[in-house]
């Protein structure tokens, strides 16, 4: 009888550490790898402002000549884009900044407030949400002629050229689409913006935001 109850205790000591095979596949299963980062997204991670950047002498007008995007409004747009100004006018650590375009055929004024940060030649904008907030950087410029920016928001990234006039030098563009091809931004989503059709004055106002 003794054999029997030392037999039954055995075997249930066993099926108490037995498992399925399926559920120990399970169990062990290897955690499958991160997908590899494109170069392009290796890029966007280290992005900076250039060096030496004095956001101060980005201050008055500026014309936006062309965009490098993957933008969804852009690209349902067909290309269709309006001659775009924005003044910067910058007080202390805040540059406001006054976009003026059209929009369904009426003259807008977009009021935005970028805040500087302790990088030099980098801002933020704070969004309505945390995901909706945007970094802002000046990749190049001359002050007096040409700027390029980057904005940042969650991983993707738009650049911009502006000019002190309509117009900018062929290899100023040059460079400008060299480096938006770093980021995966080819001419496949580079919009040029018209240089004539400025609004004079504005109808309508949107308020920061």
């Amino acid at each position: 009888m003794s054999r029997f109850w030392l037999h039954l205790f055995f075997v249930l000591a066993w099926l108490s550490f037995w498992e399925p095979a399926e559920a120990r596949r399970a169990r062990f299963k290897p955690t499958p790898p991160k997908p590899k980062k494109s170069e392009a997204e290796k890029a966007i991670e280290k992005l900076a402002p250039g060096q030496n950047i004095n956001i101060d002498q980005m201050s008055g007008k500026w014309y936006l000549l062309t965009v490098a995007s993957r933008c969804k409004n852009l690209l349902e747009s067909g290309f269709k884009v309006e001659s775009t100004a924005v003044t910067w006018t910058v007080t202390g650590d805040k540059v406001s900044v006054s976009t003026v375009r059209k929009l369904n055929f009426e003259c807008w004024e977009i009021k935005q407030n970028y805040m500087k940060t302790k990088t030099p030649g980098q801002l933020f904008l704070k969004g309505k949400r945390p995901d909706e907030n945007m970094d802002i950087m000046v990749l190049e410029t001359d002050y007096s002629s040409y700027a390029m920016l980057v904005f940042k928001r969650a991983g993707k990234i738009t650049m911009k050229l502006y000019g002190r006039s309509s117009e900018v030098p062929d290899k100023i563009v040059d460079t400008f689409e060299d480096r938006a091809k770093t980021f995966n931004l080819g001419l496949d989503v580079i919009f040029q913006y018209p240089d004539y059709g400025f609004c004079e004055s504005t109808e309508k106002v949107l308020g920061k935001i």
